[in-house]
C-alpha cells in the first residue's frame, strides 16, 4: 500500500484559523471580516478544506454557521496546531536581530524553548508595537549579556541569582533522570541510589547551564558527577541522545512531557536527591525593569 505524505492531509494554517474563527463567532461572514478576507473567499476555503479531509465541517443557514460533529472535533484538533504556530512565529520573530528592537531579552535554553514563546505572544497582544530581540544561551551566558548591557531582561534556571544581578522567582521546575526504554535502568524495580547516579557517565548539558548547576549541587555529597558520557550545548541535543539510547540523561520535565507520554523516554526515580530548581527573571542590580521589560515580567507571573 502506498503511503501518502501527512502534509497532503493537513489543511494549511489559514484554513485552520478560519475554522477556529467560525467556531468562535458562529458566522462565516464575521469570521471572514475578522481575518480580513471576503466571504466568498472564506466559503471557498472551507469547501476546499472539506474536500481535502473528506468531511463536512460547517453547516450554513440564514441564521449563521455552525460546526458539524466532525467539524467540532477537527476544531479541537486544530486549536493546538494554530497555537503552536503562533508560538513558533513569536519566537522566530524575536530571534531576528532587529535594529529597531526596543526590548532585548536573553533567556536560557529551556525557558527560551518551552516558556518564552507564549509570553511573547501575550506581550504582542498587550504592546503590539513593541519590537523584541531574543538572545539564547546557558544561564551563565544570560548573566554575561545582562552585565555587558546587551540585554534588558533575562531568564535563567538555577539555584540562585547570578552575581551582579537582581531577580524574582517566576516559576519552578524539576529535573528528571531519563533513559531510553531499552536501557537496563528502565527495567529496575527500586529507586536509583544517588551514589550510582553520581558514578554513572551521563549525557549532560555543558557547565554553566542551570541544569548542570542543580545536578552538581545535588550530587556533591555523593561523590560528585562522573565525567560526562556526552556534553552537549542544547536541551534538544541531550534529549535526542537519550532517545537514541546513548545513555541516561538529566533533563527538565518541561522538555520531556511529550516524550514521556509517548514512552520514547522513561523516567528513573532517584532516592533522596533534590532536583527541583527555581525559574527566575533577572536584570542588572539596581535597575528595576521598566516599560516593555516590566510588562513582560508581569506576564510571566500571570
Amino acid at each position: 500500500m502506498t503511503a501518502h505524505p501527512v502534509a497532503h492531509r493537513v489543511p494549511d494554517l489559514g484554513a485552520l484559523e478560519l475554522l477556529l474563527a467560525v467556531a468562535r463567532l458562529g458566522s462565516l461572514g464575521r469570521a471572514a471580516r475578522e481575518l480580513g478576507i471576503t466571504q466568498p473567499a472564506a466559503s471557498s476555503r472551507i469547501r476546499s478544506m472539506e474536500r481535502q479531509l473528506g468531511l463536512a465541517l460547517v453547516e450554513r443557514s440564514p441564521r449563521g454557521s455552525r460546526l458539524t460533529e466532525a467539524g467540532a472535533l477537527v476544531t479541537d484538533w486544530a486549536r493546538p496546531i494554530v497555537e503552536a504556530a503562533e508560538a513558533f512565529d513569536a519566537g522566530v520573530h524575536a530571534l531576528r536581530d532587529r535594529r529597531d528592537s526596543r526590548l532585548r531579552v536573553a533567556a536560557s535554553m529551556t525557558i527560551a524553548e518551552y516558556l518564552l514563546p507564549g509570553w511573547l505572544i501575550a506581550l504582542r497582544e498587550l504592546r503590539p508595537g513593541t519590537a523584541v530581540s531574543l538572545l539564547t544561551g546557558n544561564s551563565a551566558a544570560v548573566a554575561e549579556r545582562l552585565l555587558d548591557g546587551a540585554a534588558d531582561l533575562g531568564f535563567v534556571e538555577g539555584l540562585d541569582v547570578p552575581r551582579g544581578l537582581d531577580g524574582a522567582v517566576i516559576g519552578h521546575d524539576r529535573l528528571a533522570v531519563v533513559t531510553a526504554p531499552t536501557h537496563p535502568w528502565a527495567r529496575r524495580r527500586g529507586d536509583l541510589a544517588p551514589g550510582e547516579l553520581a558514578a554513572t557517565p551521563l549525557v549532560l548539558r555543558e557547565r554553566g547551564s542551570g541544569t548542570r548547576q542543580v545536578l552538581d549541587a545535588a550530587l556533591a555529597a555523593h561523590g560528585g558527577l562522573a565525567d560526562p558520557l556526552l556534553e552537549l550545548a542544547s536541551t534538544t541535543a541531550v534529549k535526542a541522545a537519550a532517545i537514541s539510547g546513548a545513555g541516561p540523561a538529566v533533563l527538565s520535565r518541561l522538555a520531556i512531557r511529550e516524550e514521556l507520554a509517548a514512552r520514547r523516554l522513561t523516567e528513573i526515580p532517584v532516592a533522596g536527591v533534590h532536583l527541583s530548581r527555581d525559574l527566575r527573571a533577572v536584570w542588572p542590580a539596581g535597575q528595576r525593569p521598566t516599560g516593555p521589560a516590566r510588562d513582560l515580567l508581569g506576564l510571566t507571573r500571570g
